[in-house]
C-alpha cells in the first residue's frame, strides 16, 4: 500500500483524499478532524499551514470541493489519531514516501561547477524565494480568512455568492485592472508576484476568500473572490470618494 507525495515547488505534500483511502476514513469525515486540528492551532497562534494547507479540486461532474494538502508535520497528526493496525500502516507509509521524496530533492541538487553555473542557480533560487513569498503572503491570508466567526446560515449565503473582482467591476462599468488599481490606490489590496493581497487589517473581516487551485506538480493558480459583506464594503468605499454603480447613476438621472 503506497501513499502518493508530490512535489510543489519544493514543498513535499500529501492530499487528504489519498489519506483517507489510506485510513478507511470518508474524505468527508477527515476533512472535519483536520478542520478541528485548524483551529485548534489558529487559536493556539500557531501557523496551520505548516500541518495542513486548504485546496480545491473538481469532482467527476465538475463541481469544486475542498481537500487539504498535508506535510510531512501533517501526517504525523493524523497517524497519532490512529490506532492498531490502520495506524501503523499509514505511518510506515508516509514515512517511507517522504524519505524516498526527499532523497530524490537532494539528488536533483546540483552544485555549480563554475561561474556561470553559479550566477544561473543565484537567478533561479531568487525568483523561488520571490515565488515562495508570494505563497507565504497567501497562506497568510487565507488564515486570517478562517478568522471571523459565522454561523452555517452565513457559509452557505458565502459559498453561494462568491464574486470574482470582473463581477463587481461591471457593476460600476470598469474592467478588473481598473477596479484593482483603484482599490490599491484606496489602499486596501497591493500586488506581490502578480496576485493582489489584501493589506493586514482587511484580511479578517471576511470580505474574500482564497484558494489555491493545483494544477500539475508544478503549477497551481490563485483564485481570490469576494464575499457579499467585500462587496457592500467596495462599494460604500467606491461612494466615499464619488463613484457609484451604473444602476445608482441610472436612477439619479
Amino acid at each position: 500500500m503506497g501513499l502518493n507525495v508530490v512535489n510543489i515547488q519544493g514543498n513535499l505534500l500529501a492530499n487528504s483524499r489519498d489519506v483517507a483511502k489510506m485510513i478507511g476514513k470518508r474524505h468527508s469525515d477527515l476533512l472535519r478532524s483536520i478542520d478541528g486540528y485548524v483551529e485548534i492551532l489558529l487559536n493556539a497562534k500557531m501557523r496551520s499551514v505548516d500541518f495542513f494547507i486548504k485546496n480545491t479540486y473538481q469532482d467527476s461532474t465538475g463541481r469544486e470541493l475542498p481537500c487539504y494538502f498535508l506535510t510531512r508535520k501533517g501526517c504525523d497528526m493524523v497517524a497519532n489519531k490512529l490506532t492498531g493496525e490502520k495506524g501503523v500502516l499509514f505511518t510506515a507509509a508516509y514515512v517511507t514516501k517522504f524519505e524516498e521524496m526527499e532523497k530524490q530533492l537532494y539528488n536533483s541538487y546540483k552544485l555549480p561547477t563554475n561561474y556561470k553555473e553559479a550566477l544561473l542557480q543565484l537567478v533561479e533560487q531568487v525568483e523561488q524565494n520571490e515565488k515562495l513569498q508570494t505563497e507565504n503572503l497567501v497562506l497568510s491570508q487565507q488564515v486570517n480568512e478562517l478568522k471571523p466567526k459565522a454561523t452555517y446560515y452565513d457559509l452557505v449565503l458565502q459559498n453561494k455568492s462568491l464574486l470574482s473582482v470582473s463581477q463587481i467591476a461591471k457593476d460600476y462599468g470598469l474592467g478588473a485592472p481598473t477596479l484593482n488599481k483603484k482599490l490599491h490606490e484606496l489602499g486596501v489590496q497591493y500586488k506581490q508576484g502578480g496576485v493582489w493581497l489584501l493589506y493586514s487589517k482587511y484580511q479578517d473581516k471576511g470580505y474574500t476568500q482564497t484558494t489555491t487551485h493545483v494544477i500539475d506538480e508544478e503549477k497551481s493558480k490563485i483564485h481570490t473572490k469576494w464575499t457579499q459583506k467585500g462587496r457592500l464594503f467596495i462599494y460604500e468605499l467606491l461612494r466615499s470618494v464619488g463613484i457609484l454603480p451604473l444602476i445608482e447613476r441610472e436612477d439619479v438621472a
